[in-house]
């Protein structure tokens, strides 16, 4: 049965239908190729083919985040005995060929829902677990560690960019407006970098019989200013969810007053992004407006 097209989408230049999946396979690693190919599913930077019942093969889809699974493929072996959640911690790692441009991994299929597809209050009973596994993350990253002008950096820098994206299109502007300025205001990261995973919203947690079961997409990780994961606290849960979160996370951190406040504004700053494409992505199109009424009740 031939593999059903994408969904067209001006993000996704190369797609990886299962003739060249299989063909990487059988090229660079035989001995996983007789396992079938099922579930294909796809992000803006990258997709994912299921192979056989433990495994799964992660393609980049496109130039501007060809280089994200070779950052996985780096530090994941570093990080992932240190966090108490299953990670996608590649367990081969794939090379171009056959026409495929960029490298690829092999790596742990993770059982469980993809948060994003849950009810949000079903959330509340593992909030305490996600703030285990980011504090267990935020931790000084090292001299070499990867940097991303995108995540982790001072507001300051992006500011301009948040701003510009609230238009009075995206839900509860004005809220949203009025965080954003004040993470602005607010006393900037002044401690040395720590590791950030850069986009731990809910299309990236996995959870299965009331627990977290998987934290995935590592792609964004960088070292900087935990605020911008911190902001998961007003995408992935509701208020009695986001008390959970916040409580465990000062027990292993105390982050000061300021680093919150910076993390709701970069909640702000994933609404209009989220629901820049309500039809190819309507998970994460809910995402973003449960953000944005999250941030204008808080």
């Amino acid at each position: 049965m031939p593999t059903p097209p994408l969904p067209r989408h001006p993000m996704i230049e190369v797609d990886v239908d299962a003739e060249l999946a299989r063909a990487l396979l059988v090229q660079q690693h035989p001995d996983l190729a007789h396992l079938p190919l099922h579930g294909r599913t796809f992000g803006w930077d990258n997709l994912t083919w299921r192979l056989g019942e433990d495994l799964a093969l992660r393609f980049p889809v496109r130039e501007t985040s060809s280089t994200l699974v070779e950052r996985e493929q780096r530090w994941l072996p570093v990080l992932a005995a240190r966090l108490p959640v299953p990670v996608p911690r590649p367990v081969r790692d794939g090379r171009p060929g056959h026409g495929y441009p960029w490298a690829w991994s092999v790596v742990p299929w993770l059982p469980g829902t993809p948060v994003a597809a849950t009810p949000v209050a079903d959330r509340t009973g593992w909030a305490t677990e996600l703030a285990d596994a980011l504090a267990a993350l935020h931790r000084p990253a090292p001299p070499d560690a990867p940097t991303n002008p995108y995540r982790g950096v001072p507001l300051a820098q992006r500011h301009e960019v948040m701003a510009s994206r609230l238009t009075e299109a995206v839900p509860h502007v004005a809220a949203l407006r009025d965080a954003l300025e004040a993470g602005l205001a607010a006393p900037a990261w002044d401690r040395d970098p720590v590791w950030v995973h850069g986009d731990p919203h809910p299309g990236n947690l996995v959870a299965a019989g009331g627990h977290l079961t998987g934290l995935i997409d590592f792609g964004d990780l960088c070292s900087g200013d935990p605020a911008s994961d911190l902001a998961t606290a007003w995408m992935t849960f509701d208020a009695a969810g986001r008390a959970a979160f916040v409580a465990r996370t000062q027990e292993a951190h105390r982050w000061d007053a300021a680093t919150w406040v910076r993390a709701r504004a970069w909640a702000v700053s994933y609404v209009p992004v989220l629901l820049a494409h309500p039809e190819e992505y309507p998970l994460m199109a809910a995402v973003g407006r449960h953000t944005a009424a999250q941030v204008a009740a808080a």
